[in-house]
């Protein structure tokens, strides 16, 4: 595997923070793809599509805030899509690039989607990875109680066995590729207990968001996926309970027009680790 592990220094409210991030590839090619991840997992996630990529790409995989690597801020409340925005906007200052294309996994996608509503925004190619407007509420308040799970564990096989479960609908993985997705988001803490590698607190504000509220979100997301210009794919688990089909239609339909690909077998979300998926993105990215 050949990256580099760097940080880059963003802002909040509450000060200054660091974000760490995987960097892949030549680094003075000015071509970046940024890779961006789900909300309890980590750059680790796009080893396998990072790999594929870099003979064409640089590629950012970044730890965001209160993940991984990367700092975590001091008011929870602030976990929040305006900030990991904020955040990314220092990281494509960093990058320096003439061309930027964008890979999100849920959250990761919706950080893209705004980004590329923006006024003189680099994005020239946007993946959604089962991610839309609109999200399933029942969906969010499923993910909202997994983040606030303090669980530890003894052992790592115990940890890894958690994790299988609480991801079963990434689809089917072999036991290989079940660890490495175990010990991307897994720690040892002081007493040697394995843990989840991410900050608590990212549960407030998740938990915080009732129907009102997301409704409310979701008339300004779509307000943002109408703006976006650039060349748009959505790729759908086919099972996916955050993403209904309802919204992939609607999302082929205004706006970018997005391509549309599903994915049997698959929930929330596609991992990208196998070659099928890989190609799809490699397909659209460098046609």
């Amino acid at each position: 595997m050949t990256f580099t592990r760097q940080t880059v220094q963003c802002i909040s409210p509450a000060g200054l923070h660091q974000m760490s991030y995987k960097e892949w590839g030549d680094p003075q090619n000015a071509k970046v793809l940024i890779c961006v991840h789900g909300v309890t997992r980590v750059a680790d996630d796009f080893d396998m599509l990072a790999q594929a990529l870099e003979a064409d790409y640089r590629v950012i995989c970044p730890d965001v805030v209160g993940r991984g690597q990367s700092d975590h801020l001091p008011n929870p409340q602030l976990y929040q899509i305006p900030q990991y925005v904020s955040d990314m906007v220092s990281l494509l200052a960093r990058a320096n690039a003439d061309t930027v294309d964008w890979f999100g996994t849920s959250m990761g996608g919706l950080i893209g989607m705004v980004l590329a509503s923006m006024k003189n925004n680099p994005l020239r190619k946007l993946v959604l990875n089962d991610v839309g407007p609109s999200l399933n509420f029942d969906g969010l308040k499923r993910i909202g109680d997994s983040i606030a799970q303090d669980v530890r564990f003894d052992s790592f096989e115990e940890a890894e066995r958690f994790i299988r479960e609480v991801s079963i609908s990434f689809g089917p993985h072999s036991d290989t590729e079940w660890r490495k997705i175990a010990r991307d988001v897994l720690k040892q803490n002081a007493d040697g207990q394995w843990q989840r590698h991410y900050d608590l607190g990212l549960a407030i504000p998740v938990q915080a968001t009732t129907a009102e509220v997301a409704s409310i979100g979701e008339k300004m997301l779509w307000a943002a996926y109408d703006a976006i210009t650039c060349e748009t794919l959505l790729v759908r688990g086919q099972e996916s309970d955050l993403l209904s089909k309802a919204t992939a239609l609607q999302m082929q339909e205004r706006g970018p027009r997005a391509e549309v690909v599903e994915i049997a077998g698959v929930g929330h979300a596609p991992t990208f680790v196998h070659q099928d998926q890989i190609a799809i993105a490699k397909a659209f990215l460098l046609r």
